[in-house]
């Protein structure tokens, strides 16, 4: 094995422009790790595993795909297992959601970072197979001293994308061995099976996802054409794309030699853009004819071997018994999955007084969830809502507790209840709380340990009795850590955590369109529909604002709707530029796409970190490498 002095001498060579026998992939992570990240090779860092609650808010966030991908992982495993692989999921973070090893080597692969909840983010770990497949997208091999930081030169990493039905990158298939020959070519047969095991995830993803939709899949050769084909595309009924497997974006690229497109500027383009077929030709791809009569030619030429699988009819008779809900609470889902599953279980904490933590991003609906435990209770009583990021930092104090009369100047002679007081006997809702000062954390501390509060001038508490239920987009467990939140409040709020799961990710998108277009119609006292075109460009959109901003998009759809009918033109711009501008997660300024000047301009004034620009921009990392790649 090479010797930690060499490999940080090569690193330092790499860094100055010398030549490297290095595989490009790993000499462009060793340049991020220096350049972008500020790393340092001589500074070893051991593996980081995140704390139990993060792992589970990100297991629980991962869970549908973890459940999709189950049989794929374990036949990976079994295929690998007796050569002391390990196999590593993470999710688009670098956070290892799913793991399977010899639990006789725990403590070892624990230790290396082989682990359930290690995080190989490349920021934070250095050159690695996850990390540098997040940045690029691609396929990697990681193998031993590629590794950047020297405590990961023993290892050899493997890893794969696995994409979701609209190109954006979900998750990142890795495995790994403790020790592994020298030769990085004996990595070669891990990363064919790492690759085929993403695709068929991400096979098995389309077909659930698109039980309405008719699905194309390819294949270059015939022979496992219907069992495993190399990619496959979903359509509506008017023959317009609706979602892709990787390879099928790849195909449909090279149908039309596309460059510098994202697979969501193929979303809604009709399919007979790429191939010489039609809606109306797909029953003939359908099993049944000889595999190799199903053949497909593309608009470049080129040929695929094609099946078609039809719509799933729609199920007759009772739908599948599932919990009685609360009504407050059934309300908030329309069929996701995901949503129901967190819904039982929060419905079984609707009478407790245990203190509830609700995590999600901007517009997920932290509110409505609050207020639907609230509306579920038994015993009822006031909802008293405060958001704590919008009350102004010298007001908070009396606002949350009151003040006896006279208390400062400008104060009420007859004081003034605070809102703490006001939701005794039911529920105080602390949106933000993330944002509360710390000096005001140790007095509502004192508030829920003591079930008493104490306006400001008051020489006697007043008892009061209320369910406290939080809310944050952010990590209260990394606040913690920096020393902005405290850690004993923090464990007073987090006994029973429930995470919103973004309007991307939600299965139940189409019907919420349809449940809010009625909503914000009857306030516009308009009737309005939505177009083919303008349903898929919505489905494509990457909805940073979740919910908050479908409800501001339709609402301007109605308005500008010309007889009731919603097309591209109604909705707002980002919603219908020509493919290669199309809607998709913010963007840095417009000439960062062509130039890169402003992009560059931006990551200076970060300070050159990435991480930073990617939570300025809200994007991840790997689209902020992307772009900086492109320029």
């Amino acid at each position: 094995m090479v010797s930690t002095l060499s490999h940080i001498r090569e690193i330092e060579r790499v860094a100055m422009g010398g030549a490297s026998g290095r595989d490009t992939p790993v000499v462009q992570s060793w340049l991020r790790c220096l350049n972008d990240y500020r790393l340092d090779p001589a500074a070893a860092q051991e593996a980081y595993i995140v704390p139990d609650g993060t792992l589970r808010e990100h297991r629980e966030q991962a869970g549908e795909l973890i459940r999709i991908g189950r049989t794929g992982l374990e036949t990976l495993f079994n295929q690998v297992a007796e050569q002391k692989y390990v196999l590593l999921l993470s999710d688009a973070r670098g956070v290892t959601v799913e793991f399977m090893g010899d639990p006789t080597f725990d403590n070892q692969l624990r230790k290396a970072g082989l682990y359930l909840g290690s995080e190989w983010s490349e920021d934070r770990a250095g050159t690695c197979a996850v990390g540098a497949c997040m940045v690029s997208g691609e396929p990697v091999i990681i193998h031993q001293d590629d590794h950047f930081d020297t405590s990961h030169i023993g290892l050899t990493c493997t890893a794969a994308p696995i994409y979701d039905t609209l190109g954006d990158l979900s998750a990142v298939l890795d495995i790994s061995q403790l020790r592994s020959p020298t030769a990085k070519a004996s990595q070669q047969l891990a990363l064919h099976l790492v690759c085929a095991t993403a695709r068929r995830i991400e096979l098995a993803n389309l077909m659930l996802r698109t039980r309405n939709d008719w699905v194309l899949r390819l294949s270059r050769l015939p022979d496992f054409l219907d069992v495993d084909p190399d990619a496959a595309i979903s359509l509506d009924g008017s023959g317009r794309v609706t979602g892709m497997t990787h390879g099928g974006f790849n195909a449909l690229a090279r149908a039309m030699n596309l460059t510098s497109f994202s697979s969501r500027d193929l979303i809604g383009r009709r399919i007979d853009a790429f191939f010489e077929i039609d809606i109306d030709d797909l029953p003939r791809f359908t099993r049944g004819r000889p595999d190799r009569e199903r053949v497909l030619r593309a608009r470049d030429g080129s040929a695929f071997f094609a099946s078609s699988i039809a719509p799933v009819a729609s199920v007759r008779g009772p739908r599948p018994a599932r919990p009685r809900l609360p009504r407050a609470l059934d309300e908030l889902s329309l069929g996701d999955p995901r949503m129901e599953s967190l819904l039982a279980r929060v419905a079984r904490f609707a009478d407790s007084d245990i203190p509830i933590l609700i995590h999600g991003e901007t517009g997920t609906g932290k509110e409505y969830l609050a207020r639907a435990i609230h509306g579920s209770r038994t015993a009822g009583g006031p909802f008293v809502a405060v958001n704590c990021a919008a009350i102004p930092e010298h007001l908070i104090e009396s606002e949350l507790f009151g003040y006896a009369p006279g208390a400062f100047t400008g104060a009420s002679t007859r004081g003034k209840p605070g809102l703490i007081e006001e939701a005794s006997g039911g529920t105080l809702f602390l949106d933000e709380i993330g944002d509360m000062p710390l000096a005001l954390q140790s007095r509502l501390l004192r508030v829920l340990s003591e079930q008493e509060v104490q306006p400001v001038g008051a020489l006697k508490p007043r008892a009061v009795n209320t369910r406290v239920i939080s809310a944050s987009h952010q990590q209260l467990e990394q606040l913690v850590a920096e020393g902005r939140f405290r850690e004993d409040l923090y464990y007073r709020l987090n006994a029973a955590t429930f995470t919103l799961p973004p309007l991307r990710e939600r299965l139940d998108f189409d019907a919420l369109v349809r449940r809010i277009l009625t909503r914000v119609g009857e306030e516009a006292g308009i009737a309005c529909r939505l177009e083919t075109a303008a349903c898929l460009a919505l489905r494509a959109h990457h909805w940073p604002g979740n919910l908050r901003e479908l409800s501001n998009v339709l609402k301007v759809a109605c308005v500008l709707a010309e007889g009731g009918v919603i097309d591209l033109e109604s909705l707002p711009e980002a919603f219908h530029r020509t493919p290669g501008q199309g809607a998709r997660r913010p963007s840095p300024p417009a000439a960062a796409t062509t130039s890169g000047r402003d992009i560059r301009r931006e990551l200076e004034a970060c300070g050159g970190n990435v991480s930073a620009l990617a939570r300025k921009l809200g994007v991840d990392r790997s689209t902020v490498h992307r772009w900086l790649k492109r320029s």
